[in-house]
């Protein structure tokens, strides 16, 4: 009896264990943050040439493919999508160089949610 009772706890320890997640493959993109962007360069380049005061000063360097993550939103708020890194020097309001500044865009459905690093008026 002790025996059985034995194996009982242990098969439910393992289905416990396997429905909880440890045993399962993680979901698919697609299904938390949105479809792949394989145009992220379009997409950031055209939403740099809206925000930048001189879009067409600007050097854009990609760092990177996108990859799933989240970004604050704020008020605690995160959204989840496709993480893009680079970096972008282009000229300021005084016609100067801004120097070479790492960013990081969050791309959900084709198109900016939100970024890193920079300043809006």
């Amino acid at each position: 009896m002790k025996r059985q009772l034995r194996w009982l706890l242990l098969a439910g320890a393992l289905a416990c264990l396997t429905a909880g997640g440890f045993a399962q493959t993680p979901p698919p993109p697609n299904a938390a943050y949105g479809a792949y962007p394989a145009n992220y360069k379009e997409i950031i380049t055209n939403w740099l040439n809206a925000s930048l005061r001189d879009p067409r000063s600007a050097e854009i360097k990609f760092l990177g493919e996108p990859r799933p993550g989240e970004l604050d939103v704020g008020k605690g708020q995160k959204v989840s999508g496709f993480l893009v890194d680079f970096s972008v020097n282009a000229r300021n309001m005084f016609g100067a160089p801004t120097g070479t500044q790492k960013h990081t865009a969050l791309l959900r459905d084709g198109q900016v949610v939100t970024a890193t690093g920079f300043v809006y008026h």
